[in-house]
């Protein structure tokens, strides 16, 4: 039998972790039996939002111990691999689909988990939403992840690294400034409320790439007031909504949480949210193919211009 492997590799090249877990083969792909619809073995009877651990875990409180290796750098994969299932009801196709109030459930359990971490001395929380079979969802019923880290995901690293460099600079935030900027433009500009801003950023890398900024400086996401909580809310309903009902087929996407680290220090970072809608037309998939994947820089077929009027307009009908 082939040993079982649970851990951390060092990327010496890219200066990055890449997570290893053969436990992640066993995961089933669309099983007849959902696990995470009440009465199942898994969940038993609940409404509403329930957070349970993943079974096939990339992350563990107690992971298995680490290979040696006498050239490659090799660590503990501590941490949770969690759940959010975000409502009880299975056949619901995206998380715009919930009342408003049921995602405000959904983003003070992330809230909780990010309080709990602190506690227990983690260094991140990332919360993530995968949407669509082309993205590799294996279970339909509504839910997202959370991964509790010991260390700082790569793109997270490098907006800090960058932000802190303006902020030396010019001792402004970078994040702040981009704001400013879309607001001048207007032209990229998706959907605002009175707490948050939504727009396609001018650098976007995938057609229908949305970033959901907050409109008040804000590390992590337990400082958002109740006003701000509901605000983000609403932005992830209309914006979520645009995306599924822009073209005939409702929209693939990836969905982040980009916040500080739980340790002190980083309350010069602002926190967004970032989703990636992967079709390029209706039906067409934008692939992160031989420049994107091996080059490392993303190619644009439209402009983000044109697609955020094309999303803005996606937005509006859904009012």
């Amino acid at each position: 039998m082939e040993k079982r492997v649970q851990e951390l590799r060092w990327n010496p090249l890219l200066k990055q972790w890449v997570m290893v877990s053969s436990l992640r083969e066993r995961r089933p792909w669309r099983p007849v039996r959902c696990p995470f619809c009440p009465g199942s073995q898994e969940m038993g009877y609940y409404r509403g939002v329930k957070l349970v651990e993943n079974k096939y875990p990339m992350l563990s409180p107690k992971p298995l111990e680490p290979t040696k290796h006498y050239f490659y750098k090799t660590g503990m994969s501590r941490g949770k691999s969690l759940v959010l299932v975000e409502t009880h009801i299975h056949d619901l196709d995206d998380l715009s689909d919930l009342e408003l109030k049921d995602i405000v459930d959904v983003i003070e359990a992330v809230k909780s988990i990010v309080n709990e971490s602190i506690m227990e001395g983690y260094k991140y929380v990332f919360w993530f939403r995968n949407k669509g079979e082309e993205i590799g969802v294996s279970l339909t019923h509504p839910h997202s992840q959370i991964y509790v880290m010991d260390f700082i995901p790569f793109n997270v690293q490098l907006e800090l690294d960058s932000i802190n460099e303006y902020r030396v600079n010019k001792g402004k935030c970078l994040i702040c400034d981009i704001l400013n900027v879309e607001y001048e433009d207007k032209d990229r500009i998706v959907y605002g409320n009175d707490s948050w801003l939504a727009f396609i950023p001018f650098f976007a890398r995938w057609p229908f790439e949305v970033h959901i900024y907050p409109k008040r400086h804000l590390d992590i996401i337990t400082k958002l007031s109740k006003s701000e909580t509901w605000g983000l809310a609403d932005s992830l309903k209309k914006v979520l909504c645009g995306l599924k009902t822009l073209f005939e087929k409702p929209m693939p996407y990836m969905l982040a949480l980009h916040q500080a680290p739980l340790i002190e220090g980083y309350n010069h970072y602002h926190l967004h949210i970032e989703i990636y809608g992967v079709y390029r037309s209706n039906g067409k998939l934008k692939y992160a193919a031989g420049m994107e994947s091996a080059g490392g820089n993303f190619t644009y077929d439209s402009t983000p211009e044109l697609n955020a009027l094309m999303l803005r307009r996606a937005v509006d009908r859904c009012r």
